[in-house]
Parts: structure tokens; sequence; C-alpha cells
């Protein structure tokens, strides 16, 4: 008489009963039945075990770095904030290590990772690099264009705002990039808006820059933006992956902080996914450039960019993720070069930095200036004044230009972090060496394109 493996005898193996017995007995059976031996089927019944639970860290055990002061009461309040979420945040079982930025502001419910943050993990966190995944800046110089007339061309080819390019207008992205999309499992639907995206900007704190570099006098244009849809499509596949894991490795981890094993079919998928979106940000800055040059039969005379919304693999073997934080160690990419770029706001400099591989940064260094304030709670602030007025006194002597027509208060230079302040701090956590600026002439950033959305009139009516 053939034996037969029951649940019983997969709970007195010390096996934690589930939906996984039916498919795990069903398969050590099959065994007895083919004439293998007891110990042969509970083998494979065990394989079908759910792997343990991993419990989070106790909060506190994992300390964080601070690079960050407050100088106002305002300051103080973002900092505690920042901090609170960073502690619930290193709580996260594959978390090694964190550290905040001097522009660092929270993001989401308390236990996010901040702007300004950045967290080491044995695993992927795509809530880490959130759906802006390779937010990113680029510098081209063009000797002997005038800033105007580059600002006039710049405005002339980028595109701002929702959505992408009208059809007619729209580009392929290069040939190698497209054949990374196309050869991606998670990427290959998304090949019709990579080119639709293809050429823009985006919305919000994303822009272009025209300035003069403060030791050569050279134009330079700077953008400002990050993978748009394709970015935003690879991200929630990633975080429905991650979520998948979290219900079975780590059900206590907060949501936002679910992980991809790197180990796993789905991780290296996701890895090579997010290294292409990168491929593909950094062609869409290099094309509005280029046809920038194109317009005004210009050329550009050098160029170099940096991402600081990204996740790096270091000699570790861990995971570096840098949410609104701008890589401050060498060789931090293969097209990397010593120098990085810090933008503050648009009527401050754009900071030349050279990184330092700071301890207490983790090898990171900020990426702009950050906000003490929502932008509801800043446009709160501005109340009783026109954005007219507003707009006057904070742009005066630079050219600002918003790509819808309606001015965006919440992106004036008011609504960031006091320039000075981050600099200073900077440079007292020695987290990069600023060796040069491109001072402003003029910028042009997407503007209140929702001012006239349906649902924004129905709420002004009611």
């Amino acid at each position: 008489m053939v034996e037969v493996l029951s649940g019983q005898d997969l709970i007195d193996a010390g096996l934690a009963q589930g939906k996984w017995f039916g498919k795990a007995l069903a398969a050590a059976n099959a065994v007895l039945e083919g004439g293998g031996s007891m110990d042969q089927a509970m083998q494979v019944a065990q394989g079908f075990a759910p792997p343990p639970v991993i419990a989070p860290h106790p909060a506190g055990s994992v300390p964080f770095h601070v690079n960050i002061e407050a100088e106002t009461p305002e300051e103080a309040a973002n900092v505690e904030a920042v901090s609170r979420s960073m502690t619930e945040l290193m709580r996260t079982p594959v978390i090694k290590a964190g550290a905040i930025m001097p522009d660092a502001c929270p993001a989401g419910p308390s236990g996010t990772i901040p702007v300004g943050g950045v967290a080491i993990s044995e695993a992927i966190h795509p809530g880490m690099h959130s759906a802006d995944i390779c937010c990113s800046m680029a510098i081209s110089t063009f000797p002997g264009v005038a800033p105007a007339a580059l600002l006039d061309a710049v405005h002339a080819v980028t595109h701002f705002g929702p959505g992408g390019r009208p059809r007619g207008q729209q580009m392929r992205p290069p040939k190698d990039v497209a054949e990374r999309i196309d050869g991606n499992l998670l990427l290959r639907d998304v090949m019709s808006a990579a080119i639709e995206h293809f050429g823009t900007q985006g919305d919000g704190n994303h822009f272009a820059f025209v300035g003069t570099i403060k030791s050569t006098g050279e134009t330079a244009l700077v953008t400002h933006h990050g993978s748009r849809a394709p970015g935003a499509r690879l991200y929630s596949k990633g975080m429905k992956i991650a979520e998948s894991y979290r219900k079975q490795l780590s059900p206590e981890t907060l949501p936002q902080n679910a992980w991809i094993p790197a180990d796993t079919s789905e991780g290296e998928d996701y890895w090579d996914a997010l290294q292409t979106i990168r491929a593909w940000t950094k062609a869409n800055h290099e094309l509005i450039h280029e046809m920038a040059a194109e317009r005004l039969s210009a050329k550009v005379a050098d160029r170099f960019w940096n991402e600081h919304n990204f996740v790096f693999r270091r000699s570790d073997g861990l995971f570096y993720h840098g949410k609104g934080a701008t890589p401050a160690f060498d060789n931090w990419a293969d097209d990397a070069t010593d120098l990085t770029l810090i933008p503050l706001n648009m009527a401050e400099p754009v900071l030349i930095a050279r990184g330092k591989n700071a301890p207490n940064g983790l090898g990171f260094s900020p990426h702009g200036a950050g906000r003490n304030f929502s932008r509801t709670q800043h446009r709160k602030q501005k109340a009783g004044r026109t954005n007219e007025e507003i707009f006057a006194e904070e742009t005066k002597g630079i050219d600002t230009r918003f790509f819808c027509g309606v001015t965006d208060i919440s992106e004036l230079p008011s609504a960031y972090k006091n320039a000075a302040a981050v600099r200073r701090q900077i440079e007292h956590y020695g987290l990069a060496e600023i060796v040069d600026e491109v001072l402003p002439y003029g910028c042009i950033m997407a503007g209140d394109w929702e001012v006239g959305a349906p649902w924004r009139k129905k709420k002004q009516r009611s």
C-alpha cells in the first residue's frame, strides 16, 4: 500500500499551515505514487512553503546621517518631519544606512523617503526613486551665442506641460535606446510613450535655464527633467512587483518601502529597465540641446549631465537610492564626469560641483534647494497679492517664462529654501566642492497649466 503524506504530517514537521498545503501535498503524494520515499516527498512539499516573514528593524536601531541645520522655525519643523519619516523608513528590514541632505523636505506619508534622502539597501525599492525615475540635469555650453538668443531658441524647440508632443512633431529615440526598450520585458509596451514624450520636459519644478559660466562668460543651457511617461509606467510596474514580495516577505513593512530582491528574475529585469530608462532620459536632454543648437546654427563646445533621482549599485553590491540626491562618489556611472550640477532656484546660479564622497553623505550631495512648505502652503502665504505682483518682484532682472502662459508662483524663488543657507551647509558638511557657477539670465518652466482645468473650475464654483 502506497503511503500518503497528510497536512498533519506537514504541521508535525513544523510547517505553518496555509493555502500552499494543497499544491504541496499533491506534488508530494505524486512522488510517493511514483515510488519515491517519504523523505523525498517531504522535501518536495517543503519546496512549496512560503519564505519566512522578515520583521522590521526595531525603531531607532538603524541610525542615519543628518546633514541639515535648522536656521528658522519653519526649517525646524521641516527637519523634524524629515527625521521622523527617515526614522520610520530605517525600520525596513533590508535597509543598511541612510542620510538626509541640506535640501531635505518631506514627500508623502511618514516613512516615505524624503526629497534629499539617501538609503542603502540589499534590494531595489521602486518607491525610493519614485515615479520621476532619473530626474536629472544636463548642461551644454554655446560659445559665441547670446543668452537671449539661446533662451528664445530653447523656447521654440522644447515642450512643457502634460502629455507629449502632438502628432507631426514627434521624434523617435535613438536606435540603440529603442532596441533596448523593445528588448526588456517590462518596457515593451512603453514604446509609444517613449516616442510621444521624447523632446519634452514635463511640469512642476522642471526647467530650461540659460545663463553664463562665471569663470569663462560662455553662454550655457541647463535642463532639468526626468523620464516622463516611460519612467512613470515602469515605476507603476515596479511597485506592483515589490508589493507582491512585501506581502510574502515582510507584511509589516510600509507599502511605499516594498522591495524587489535583486537576485530574482524580476529584480534583474527591473534593474535592466532602470538602465534603459536612464539612457532614454539622457538622450532626451541631448535632443533638446541639439535642437536648440540646430536652430541657432551653433555648435556645442562642452556637455555633461547627472541624475539625482536614481538607484546606483556600488562595488559592495548594495543599492544606493538617491531620492533627490546627487551622486558625489567617483565613477558613479560609466558616462560620469567628475562634475555634477546643483540648481537652487531660477534667480540663483546653478552650482557646478565636484563630489567629495563624504561618509556622512553616503557618497551623495544635495540636488537643489528643496522646500520648507508645500505648494499649497506657499500659495496661502502669498494670499492678498496678485500673481503679477509676486512675479514682478521675484523675477526682477531675469527673463522668466512660463510655457503655458500662466504664472506658477509655487515655482518662484520664495517657494524654495534659502539658497545661501543650502550652500553654507554643503560646505559645512563637506558634501561637495563648488568649482564654478552658471549665472542666471533666464528660465522657462511649465507654469500653472491646470488653472483652467475643469476640476479646478468646479472646485472654485462650489
